[in-house]
């Protein structure tokens, strides 16, 4: 199972890969809490966390369906990522007695009103599970690899029912849940290592009921019920429906520190290797060529520039030292491309920051919300970088008005995302989903974005434009020198989309697990591989904006400030192209509010994209060009 997760030389990321990704029983991980010890007959509480499906990404409360409810229903607390996750802990009236077994044991009888069936049968029919919890281990469900091997792989959360004849519907009433601890050799303290369950539909018969004390004659203390034992349970309005439960605690070999380890086997985790090193080597030895060819040729190109000894020689010489006057003269709309540079630094550094804490452990699936919610906080903080970034790229445009490009950059893209979240958070809260952002939570993200953000742009925004602007390596000439006519290949929308093609190469492989684990329910905790794929990602943006840049410098065309960064941007195109095909290779989405969100969610994704890539090409170029032009003499 592979979640939201909610992402050097070879040998050396091979290395750190392999004990990052952390398949192994007898691995250590940071898990994010500390672990609890249980004496034989303390209580247990089952924890009902979400109805969740990947035919409709639209999560449902518990109680939702006409469940078992307790008494008073609590709400555990959650995190801003937990809730932007739409994840709702509650408690339930599932409880166990730690190392006591116990048979079949009524847990509650309902009579499913028209509403409570049609709720049952809409659920079954999209192909819902239910999610528990007990001690932060998420319940799963056994079942057999693909391959036929032995070795068990895990499932979410179990089937509300399920359907047959596409006119009976039977509900999962009866659960058979199995504990595994771990018990300390030198006391009587336990800890939870594992939380199974199976469950089956079962048609309870009872002559007459007594709340205080249920009975059922299909289902005794001292008994199990299997699935084949009795008739299943159809989902019938104005019927009862009777839930039970078992429990049987089973002793287990296996540590605290690797009992998530089971639960994040992956089925395909040979392609997985054998794909990421496949794209390291392809990258890297793209790289190597790209480097030396461009170094030899540079080298070249400068040592026949300095060379020069007249006139004469000079004027027969084409290439990129003629456009020399022109090549740091400011492009149009300078102010907005301050603005997306200053924002894609703000982007990178949430992301580099976000994968280092994920790499250290922090941020593991045991962490609920954690990486969304480091994610935001980091957005909102690195808001000083972002204004320090456009506002000293500004004077060095000599521009004067400042206070206009920082604002843009505290909220164009901030504004953009929110809108698309807005609509889609308000498509949500018409489905009456789970997964909708409730108004308090959604008055703290704009208290953080306007309280906290945008006061830090600012802030970053008054240090960079009163630091000394960045000197031109060569003047600039008042006159603008006229572009020859380019090449077919040279032009800008077939070189800027060429340019995308391999920085999307290097992450597509990568990007197949992380879009599995965000729209399939599934955990993502690999970011050993993650880390390696965004370091191969900035070298080959860099490079590939380089190398295209280069180019057109020797066609004597000089505006390539923002074609530098749309060079690397556009593979935001390619990943969207991307999400497309995978939306109608790997999903089962059928309903159009679900197709919605994933292509509102995932647009927002691309721009983020977008942003990232574009800065680093940008920045890449900007070095590269800066370096050439004082390597050479100007007459």
């Amino acid at each position: 199972m592979a979640n939201h997760g909610e992402i050097a030389p070879l040998p050396l990321l091979l290395l750190l890969s392999s004990l990052l990704v952390l398949p192994q029983a007898d691995a250590f991980y940071l898990p994010g809490v500390a672990p609890r010890d249980f004496q034989k007959d303390d209580e247990l509480q089952v924890k009902v966390n979400k109805l969740s499906s990947t035919k409709t990404q639209l999560p449902y409360d518990y109680y939702f369906l006409d469940y078992c409810k307790p008494l008073k229903i609590m709400n555990s607390a959650e995190n801003l990522g937990e809730v932007l996750r739409g994840d709702r802990i509650e408690n339930s009236i599932y409880t166990f007695q730690m190392r006591t077994d116990e048979g079949c044991k009524v847990a509650c009888r309902t009579k499913l009103t028209p509403e409570a069936a049609k709720n049952f049968k809409e659920k079954i029919d999209d192909e819902y599970r239910v999610n528990m919890i007990l001690d932060n281990l998420p319940v799963a469900v056994p079942r057999q690899r693909r391959d036929g091997s032995q070795v068990a792989t895990y499932e979410h959360g179990f089937r509300v029912g399920y359907k047959i004849n596409d006119d009976k519907y039977y509900i999962n009433n009866h659960l058979s849940f199995k504990v595994m601890y771990h018990k300390d050799l030198d006391s009587e303290d336990s800890r939870i290592v594992g939380f199974e369950v199976i469950p089956s539909s079962v048609k309870h018969e009872f002559s007459e009921w007594d709340d205080k004390n249920p009975k059922v004659l299909t289902c005794y203390p001292s008994t199990k019920i299997t699935p084949t034992s009795n008739a299943p349970q159809e989902v019938v309005a104005e019927k009862y429906v009777v839930f039970s439960y078992d429990v049987t605690f089973q002793p287990s070999e296996i540590k605290w520190a690797s009992r998530w380890d089971t639960y994040l086997l992956m089925n395909d985790d040979q392609i997985h290797w054998f794909s990421i090193i496949n794209s390291l080597m392809i990258v890297l030895f793209l790289s190597g060529m790209v480097a030396m060819i461009m170094m030899r040729t540079l080298y070249r190109d400068i040592s026949n520039y300095n060379q020069l000894e007249t006139q004469d020689e000079a004027q027969e010489e084409t290439g990129w030292k003629l456009v020399h006057g022109d090549v740091f003269r400011s492009p149009t709309n300078y102010g907005l491309l301050c603005v997306y540079v200053g924002t894609g630094v703000q982007f990178f550094g949430m992301t580099l920051v976000t994968m280092i804490f994920a790499l250290l452990g922090f941020l593991s699936p045991s962490n609920r919300g954690g990486l969304m919610t480091a994610m935001v906080l980091l957005w909102v903080f690195m808001g000083l970088f972002a204004g320090y970034s456009s506002s000293h790229l500004y004077k060095m445009f000599k521009g004067t008005e400042w206070k206009k490009i920082t604002l843009q950059t505290a909220f164009m893209f901030p504004g953009v995302v929110f809108a698309i979240f807005f609509v889609l958070n308000a498509i949500i809260w018409g489905e009456k989903s789970s997964g909708a952002v409730p108004f308090g939570t959604m008055f703290a993200l704009v208290f953080l974005w306007f309280g906290i953000s945008v006061p830090l742009v600012f802030v970053g925004s008054y240090i960079g434009f009163k630091k000394p602007a960045m000197e031109d390596p060569v003047k600039t000439n008042k006159i603008p020198r006229q572009i020859p006519e380019q090449a077919w290949y040279m032009q800008p929308g077939f070189s800027i989309l060429i340019g995308g093609i391999l920085p999307f190469g290097a992450v597509f492989i990568e990007l197949f697990f992380i879009l599995t684990s965000i729209w399939l329910n599934q955990f993502y905790y690999i970011f050993g591989f993650l880390f390696m794929v965004f370091i191969i990602l900035i070298v080959t943006c860099a490079e590939i904006t380089i190398v295209l840049c280069y180019f057109q410098l020797c066609s004597e065309d000089y505006h390539w400030w923002w074609r530098a960064y749309l060079t690397a941007g556009s593979s935001a195109i390619y990943l969207f192209a991307y999400a497309v095909f995978y939306f109608f290779t790997k999903l089962e989405i059928t309903k159009l509010v679900s197709g919605i969100l994933y292509f509102g969610y995932m647009l927002i994704a691309s721009y983020s994209f977008f942003v990232l890539t574009g800065t680093i090409g940008f920045y890449a170029s900007l070095w590269f060009v800066r370096k050439i032009y004082s390597s050479v003499k100007i007459d």
